[in-house]
Formats: C-alpha cells, sequence, structure tokens
C-alpha cells in the first residue's frame, strides 16, 4: 500500500565554494565539518543532487523517487504534465564570503539546444548585507555587443558592469541571459528553474588553492546575453501582515511574501505544489498527529493534494513559492 504524502522537509546539501563563507553554519545552522559552504540547496532534482527527506514517514526518500510514486498528487497533474515529471524549482541559500564570477545563464531554447536542459531565470532575496556590499546586476546602458566583446578582450569587463548597492530584504528577479554576480559579503535566498547551467565570463582573476584558474565560458556566453538592456530587475513588493504580498509571477514560479503574526489558514487549487522558505521565526504544519516544523533557514515543500491547510505560528517570515 502507497504511503501517504505529507508536507516534506529535506536535507541540506551543502556545497563547497572557493567564494563560500561561514554564514549558512553560523547564521542559518546548517551542520558540516567543512568550510567555504557558499550554497545550501533546499530542495533539489538537479542529476546527481536530489534532495533526500529528512523527518517524518517517508524519511530516506529522495525527491525524485516521490515523484515517481506520487505524481501529480506531489506536484500537481497540470504541473506534472508541463513540466514532464520534473521538479522545476531548485531552492538555494547562498552565502558570498568574497565575489562570485560575472556569469550568465542561457533561456529554454539555448539550453534545450545545448545542454537538453530548462534554462535558468532565478529571484534573489537578500537576508544579510555586509556595509557596502554589492549586487552586479547587467551592463551600464548603452552596453552593445561590440563594446562588451571590445571590454572582454581587453580584460576590462568590470568598467561596465552595473553595480547595486543593496539592504536586507531587497528583492531581484534575474532573467536568463542577464549578466550578474552576488557580492562579497551578501547572503540570499535564491529560487530559480531546475538548472545547473552557468556561463562564467570574468572571476576577478583568481586562483584556487592549487593557483589554477577556474574556467571562463565566453564562447559560450555571447549568444545567451540579452543586451537589450536592465528591465525590471529590483522587485517592489508589499509586506501587510499575514496575507500573500505578490513579488515574481514569471512563466516559471510565482513568488509571495508573508509576514505572519498568527495562524494562518492557507487554501491551495492543487495544480501546484507550495514551498515555504522560512526566513525569521518559525511555523509548522500537522498531518495524521505528525508536526511538521521549519524556522529560520529551513524549507518546507507542500504536496499539492494538501489543498486546505493552516500554518501554525507566533510569528514568521516567509517566502512562498509556486509554479
Amino acid at each position: 500500500m502507497q504511503e501517504k504524502l505529507h508536507p516534506l522537509i529535506f536535507t541540506p546539501i551543502l556545497q563547497e565554494r572557493i567564494w563560500g563563507g561561514e554564514k549558512l553554519k553560523t547564521e542559518l545552522q546548517k551542520r558540516t565539518d567543512k568550510s567555504n559552504i557558499g550554497e545550501s540547496w533546499e530542495i533539489s532534482d538537479v542529476d546527481g543532487f536530489s534532495s533526500v527527506v529528512a523527518s517524518g514517514h517517508l524519511k530516506g526518500k529522495s525527491l525524485s523517487e516521490l515523484i515517481e510514486t506520487y505524481k501529480g498528487e506531489l506536484l500537481g497533474n497540470s504541473t506534472y504534465e508541463r513540466f514532464d515529471g520534473k521538479f522545476p524549482i531548485l531552492v538555494k541559500f547562498i552565502d558570498a564570503k568574497t565575489d562570485l564570477s560575472v556569469q550568465l545563464h542561457p533561456d529554454d531554447s539555448l539550453a534545450q539546444l545545448r545542454h537538453n536542459s530548462f534554462g535558468k531565470t532565478e529571484m534573489w532575496y537578500v537576508m544579510h548585507v555586509d556595509k557596502d556590499s554589492r549586487l552586479i546586476l547587467g551592463l551600464k546602458d548603452g552596453t552593445d555587443k561590440i563594446t562588451y566583446l571590445r571590454h572582454l578582450k581587453n580584460k576590462s569587463l568590470p568598467l561596465i558592469l552595473n553595480e547595486e548597492v543593496v539592504s536586507k530584504g531587497d528583492t531581484f528577479f534575474i532573467e536568463a541571459g542577464l549578466i550578474h554576480a552576488i557580492g562579497g559579503g551578501i547572503m540570499l535566498a535564491e529560487i530559480q528553474q531546475t538548472s545547473d547551467i552557468t556561463y562564467r565570463v570574468y572571476d576577478w582573476d583568481r586562483v584556487d588553492k592549487q593557483g589554477r584558474s577556474r574556467e571562463l565560458h565566453n564562447d559560450l556566453a555571447v549568444a545567451a546575453i540579452d543586451f537589450s538592456g536592465n528591465k525590471n530587475i529590483r522587485v517592489n513588493y508589499e509586506d501587510i501582515p499575514d496575507q500573500p504580498n505578490a513579488m515574481v509571477d514569471c512563466p516559471y514560479f510565482k513568488t509571495n511574501y508573508l509576514k505572519l503574526t498568527d495562524n494562518f489558514k492557507k487554501r491551495n487549487d492543487g495544480d501546484s505544489f507550495l514551498i515555504y522558505i522560512c526566513l525569521d521565526g518559525s511555523m509548522h504544519l500537522e498531518q495524521d498527529k505528525e508536526l511538521f516544523e521549519i524556522s529560520a533557514g529551513q524549507t518546507m515543500l507542500v504536496p499539492a493534494c494538501r489543498t486546505d491547510f493552516e500554518i501554525y505560528t507566533k510569528g514568521a517570515e516567509l517566502l512562498e513559492v509556486l509554479v
């Protein structure tokens, strides 16, 4: 007999990065003896990195196994069909101790052609900022392909990068094709299409412990860059308590900001799963006398079949994600 689906909390997949720091351990309580942890993959079905359930009677099952077993019951029937049985979202926390490489991602058509993969459009929610930390978001106004290639050849790319100083709570929508980088001193939550394809175009002349530079992908990147200008990158949203506040609504995902002061009843139409990313405070759901709780720095996947439920909390700041 098939076991009943319940709210799913997964074991984080921690990724070492040359630019990673310690905040995922000290601020978000990610447990590891490793250093330079740059990313915590909270919910993933990237090939080779399928998240594993951490608690409940489905403990030990991978996300890919659950999709194979429960199909539309987990994803929503229309979502299951639309994404051909693949989990369409990757949720991460990212801690940049130093600057990430300047990079971009291909769109769906180019990613399918080159890599048989989804493209990568993403969203950032800034959780922590050291003084004067900044993001690179696109190219300076008026930068065309010819100008870009000239600066690339002359190794002067930083001169045409658009930088923005940011604050906690700032949110940005990074469409495929936009050149971008996370600056050192920033920790953020990232919601993206399920893809691990990155075209690195500049890496600050950095070398690893063995003195080696990381690979650049400039030949692949040129065709993927959107030179049409920086459009609607910064996301403005309300923070009205105890109701969903719309953030991003794109073809790949929708996100809402929730600032809950008390229990919150939720109705889902069953077409999509729901993801809750806890930024502050804590929340829990109940099912069959089991309690499923997350606190700051944790993430929960609520199956599409849970169409009516209540979030129990005395106070929580959440990102809500659906497709």
